[in-house]
């Protein structure tokens, strides 16, 4: 099974929600980073999720195994941010 992580920036802080199929399994809110909601998410994952597809503010980076992410959570992190950024540079009213 692949879910999606949902990120999203509010006023300083992160929140995700976790997705499958468009229902929302779980989520938090207040997160420093990225990476803390990387990890948070990834933590309460049911054992059949093999994969998770990662979005932050509604622009999708990638899908990645949970082993990339376990090894690599600040890279995966950091290419959400950037990918964020370049849409964001040349779509600046998609919001």
């Amino acid at each position: 099974m692949i879910v999606r992580i949902d990120i999203h920036a509010v006023a300083g802080a992160f929140d995700y929600a976790v997705v499958e199929q468009g229902e929302e399994l779980y989520g938090d809110d207040g997160l420093g980073s990225v990476v803390d909601c990387l990890i948070g998410a990834v933590e309460g994952l049911p054992s059949e999720v093999r994969a998770v597809e990662v979005a932050l503010d509604r622009i999708v980076s990638g899908t990645y195994p949970l082993e990339v992410i376990a090894m690599s959570v600040a890279q995966v992190a950091q290419h959400a941010a950037n990918t964020t950024a370049m849409i964001d540079d040349v779509m600046p009213d998609r919001d």
